[in-house]
């Protein structure tokens, strides 16, 4: 039988992603179960200097990512940091590569959640790449329901069945009962309601100065976090090396290392892997529980 085969498109070839995956695949500590194509390099770029091209070159590279994975040539992704604003020059339509592999995979964006992974602490976010204002305008009862069954199917997929899941509130003390803001009556505890009723092991909205300590500490699998800085400022904290970005809701598995191209790094062999190498053993993880599930289904 074939093993299933990973493809990881380097990034901005400027950048430090063709370091990083030079450096995973040499590092003896990705599954063997797995097979791996790399796609893209930085032949022919000057490493710290983006241009242009290398921001075209990263496109070409997701796309080509794609096509491989819509031919069954692959049957995962793992993606190299890009220069978001180096694709905005070259045309490029999407806020991010998340947006991207929705659009590509005819996934409706909404449907999608920007989550990080470490075995220390996981969460998804209500919002990705927008100023705070439209983030906090856009949390709905709806979004907050899928980022947390969303978070608990994919941490079920890990081996944590009917995982606790926490809501962290968007106000200082979960709003102090509408003191600090209406939020959490209005939005948040509807949709904890609906998620209690449907059998989900989810508890909150949480005061969000100490819902991710008591994760940390072992109380919550998982962390639905209001906005994006509210969750990856102490992801990063724990896991600024090592975490893993994971997009869930994709018809595709797709990680990413949680570090971004590090134009000042690059081309001085000093780039550490550890982020890479651990994006690299999710998506075979998702691949073996992916590949388990489909097998039960055929018996």
């Amino acid at each position: 039988m074939d093993k299933p085969v990973i493809g990881i498109p380097v990034g901005d070839p400027a950048g430090i992603g063709p370091e990083v995956v030079r450096k995973a695949i040499a590092s003896h500590r990705l599954p063997t179960r797995c097979a791996y194509r790399v796609i893209g390099s930085d032949q022919g770029f000057s490493p710290g200097k983006p241009s242009l091209s290398s921001a075209r070159a990263a496109q070409e590279w997701l796309e080509e990512a794609v096509l491989l994975w819509k031919e069954g040539a692959i049957d995962a992704i793992v993606t190299g940091p890009v220069h978001k604003a180096g694709l905005q020059a070259t045309g490029f339509p999407y806020p991010g590569q998340t947006e991207f592999f929705a659009d590509r995979t005819g996934c409706p964006a909404e449907r999608t959640v920007m989550s990080f992974w470490h075995p220390k602490l996981s969460v998804s976010l209500l919002s990705t790449h927008c100023s705070l204002g439209k983030a906090i305008a856009s949390i709905l009862p709806e979004k907050i329901i899928l980022s947390a069954e969303l978070l608990a199917d994919f941490l079920a997929q890990l081996g944590r069945p009917s995982p606790r899941i926490a809501i962290a509130a968007l106000n200082p003390h979960a709003g102090e009962g509408g003191l600090f803001g209406s939020e959490e009556r209005e939005i948040f505890e509807p949709a904890v309601a609906q998620l209690q009723k449907k059998g989900r092991n989810v508890f909150g909205p949480l005061p969000p100065d100490s819902v991710f300590r008591q994760a940390i500490g072992g109380e919550f699998a998982g962390v639905v976090a209001a906005y994006h800085d509210q969750g990856l400022i102490p992801f990063k904290l724990v896991a600024f090396a090592t975490g893993v970005n994971v997009t869930l809701g994709l018809p595709l598995i797709r990680t990413s290392p949680d570090h971004g191209t590090a134009f000042d790094l690059a081309g001085k062999d000093v780039a550490d892997p550890r982020s890479m190498i651990a994006a690299i053993r999710l998506a075979a993880r998702l691949v073996a529980a992916q590949q388990k599930k489909a097998t039960r289904k055929s018996r």
